[in-house]
Parts: C-alpha cells; structure tokens; sequence
C-alpha cells in the first residue's frame, strides 16, 4: 500500500493551484478536483453573476463568479463557489476573499452533499456573512440561509414568486428570474447524486 502523501499547507496549496490546470478545492491539507458544470449549472450561475454586478457597481461591491476562491480560516478550506460578493474595500487578496458577504452554490449531483453540509458549515463561520443560498439546478428548489438576530435560519423555496435576497447588495430576486431559460427535467428524471467528490493525491505538479 502506498503511503498517503502529507497534508498541504494553505501557501503549498495556492502555490500548486496557481500552476494546476484542474481547479481543487481545499480542506484542511486536503485537495479534490473540481468536475466540469453542465448545460443548466452555467446558465443559472451566469445569469446570478450577471445581475449581482449590475447590483454591485452601485454600491461599491466586487462581484465573482466560480474563479474566485473563499477562504474560510476556521476550517482551514478553500472554495470556489459559483457566486460570491464582496463589500469590504480591505479585502484585495489576488487570490481569495476572506470577507464575503453573499454567496451561492448551484448544485451539482457530483458536490450537493458538499454544498450542504460541509460548506455551509464552513461558510456560516464567517463573520462578514450575511446570506448563503444552495440553487438546486435540476428542479425549482433554492435554500435560502439568512444570518438573523437568533442566528441563521434556513428557508425553502420553491415557487415561481418566491424571493431570494441578498442584502449588501440590496438585490432582490425571484425563483422566476433565477431559472428564466433554464429547461429543468421532467420529475424523476434528473441525475443521481454521488456520495462525494474525489480526492486528488496533493503531491506537486509539474
């Protein structure tokens, strides 16, 4: 059996990635590839991008699309999510924000059960954090978590008018506008989910 290669550190981990040509997301010294998005996965991703920056630039906000890496330091981890929003003038790494206030996952079969789980535990950690939304791109379905007074509170949404916000940007959005052109599948008969994602050996690339 061979031996399982040492952890990373975050430095070797974004050193690697700057010359990888695989997009890995990272987990305390761990790395797992990144699987190419379908047809549905883009259109929805694209169009949240597009109409966060139109909402961004007049208030001073930085808006990224799956490019962009999250840094959440309390987990160790490192993320590409599909949308994410900065308004904090400090946070100017090249690299990665550390300071989000607004993102979104569009889920994929491959990483659901990341998406919901694993990065919205990380994810909820950030301070700067006020809204984290899960689209589901097989069916009419978005989770909307929302950092209240209490704490942050989940709500499911699943109908035509229903709203998703995010509030630095003051953006408010319904499900009709997030799934306009989109061709979902017939009930029953989307992709099955994968357990999990797969793990990359984290030894260095040439």
């Amino acid at each position: 059996m061979q031996p399982k290669p040492a952890p990373l550190s975050p430095a070797e981990y974004l050193d690697r990635e700057e010359k990888s040509p695989v997009k890995c997301e990272y987990l305390n010294g761990e790395i797992y590839a990144m699987s190419g998005a379908k047809r549905r996965h883009n259109l929805i991703s694209a169009y949240l991008v597009y109409l966060a920056c139109g909402a961004g630039r007049s208030r001073g906000c930085q808006v990224f699309g799956s490019d962009m890496k999250i840094y959440v330091e309390t987990h160790s981890s490192f993320y590409y999510p599909d949308l994410s929003v900065c308004c904090d003038p400090s946070d100017r790494s090249e690299l990665f924000l550390i300071r989000p206030c607004f993102i979104v996952e569009v889920l994929s079969p491959s990483t659901a059960l990341i998406d919901r789980r694993e990065k919205r535990a990380s994810y909820t950690t950030l301070e700067s954090l006020r809204e984290y939304v899960i689209v589901d791109q097989d069916r009419m379905h978005v989770v909307l978590y929302r950092r209240e007074s209490s704490g942050w509170r989940g709500y499911i949404l699943n109908q035509l008018d229903d709203v998703v916000e995010s509030s630095c940007l003051g953006l408010r959005l319904s499900l009709q506008q997030i799934y306009e052109g989109v061709e979902l599948p017939p009930p029953g008969t989307a992709e099955s989910e994968a357990p999990d994602y797969a793990a990359v050996n984290s030894g260095a690339v040439s």
